[in-house]
């Protein structure tokens, strides 16, 4: 198969030194493909951008109000966070609220990805747990989902378990997909993730920003997780993290969420201009050095980001990129060729 094109250039001093490949997909509410990068049917793991999706399986059965969560719950259900203390102490409340602890978490344990919760971890003699797991609101928002249905928590992660057949089921209805012949593999915190084409992924972000009354079944599911990511963005990424400023500067107009790999969506409301879009993107070799400016340029190339969001985004238009004493040696640049 031909390369993709080339979404990046990474320069050192003014000579390019290295490219990031990749495709994209533009979609609208509708599932119609309003513009592409490279092969916008092209197969990904949809990673941790499928975080939201997972989230309905719980918010579905009211699970929210029976479990008395507020957004900063919500959020981290959806969340990729840092690993801050704030996340842990969140992570810790939704467990707790059904009867949970650490210990019920089968995602694993990870120093946090904030840097410098990871340093005072690491002065304070303290290991890494599972709460610190990037993934860990995801799967402890499951364990209450298991609870809410009357389900055993055991083995809630296993692809066999009803919790995840349910979860895939909201994963494919979102991305039009029937969720049988969807194929999966293990995700980095030990669930299902699904293999679908990167224009679904799109379509599923276009249909979670739709306000359209063809929606109107899950319109207030659907509400509850953008009031949560618009309300309580330092709970999806964190401090210095590219979500959270970008949720911050798009409140009310966008969500955004990565995924491991170099993938990325968004979801842009209708307003003025009709019905809701999606966008979503694949770095070919997995590097995000290169993922938040893509993201930009590609908003910026659909007309959808407003001089004020750009300002406040400034510094991940084109990064820095800075040797071992700080001096800045290059910058990426993103010209991702939208047709």
């Amino acid at each position: 198969m031909p390369a993709p094109p080339v979404l990046a250039w990474v320069l050192r001093g003014d000579r390019v030194e290295s490219v990031h490949r990749g495709s994209a997909a533009v979609v609208d509410e509708d599932g119609r493909l309003l513009a592409s990068v490279g092969d916008p049917a092209a197969e990904i793991y949809l990673r941790s951008t499928a975080k939201p999706f997972q989230a309905m399986t719980l918010l579905e059965v009211g699970g929210d109000r029976a479990f008395r969560l507020g957004t900063d719950e919500v959020a981290l259900m959806c969340a990729s966070h840092g690993g801050e203390p704030r996340h842990v102490a969140v992570a810790r409340r939704i467990l707790a609220r059904g009867g949970f602890d650490a210990s019920d978490l089968a995602c694993g344990a990870h120093p946090p990805m904030n840097e410098a919760s990871a340093r005072r971890l690491l002065v304070s003699g303290k290991k890494p747990t599972a709460l610190h797991n990037n993934c860990s609101g995801k799967h402890a928002g499951l364990l209450l989902a298991c609870r809410a249905r009357g389900l055993d928590a055991c083995g809630y992660w296993k692809p066999e378990h009803p919790i995840q057949r349910i979860t895939m089921g909201h994963v494919a209805r979102y991305c039009g997909a029937a969720p049988a012949g969807v194929v999966t593999a293990v995700d980095g915190c030990s669930l299902p993730v699904a293999l679908l084409p990167l224009r679904c992924l799109a379509h599923a972000y276009a249909r979670l920003l739709s306000r359209s009354a063809a929606e109107g079944s899950d319109a207030a599911m659907r509400e509850r997780i953008r009031r949560a990511f618009w309300d309580s963005p330092g709970m999806v990424a964190g401090r210095g993290r590219f979500t959270t400023d970008f949720l911050e500067a798009g409140a009310g107009i966008w969500i955004g969420k990565e995924g491991a790999e170099g993938v990325y969506a968004v979801g842009l409301s209708g307003g003025r201009r009709g019905g809701a879009v999606g966008i979503a993107f694949k770095i070919e070799d997995g590097s995000i050095r290169a993922r938040d400016a893509v993201c930009l340029d590609l908003m910026r190339r659909m007309k959808r980001l407003p001089r004020e969001a750009r300002s406040r985004l400034a510094k991940y238009v084109s990064p820095a990129v800075a040797n071992a004493r700080g001096l800045v040696v290059g910058r990426i640049v993103a010209e991702a060729p939208l047709k």
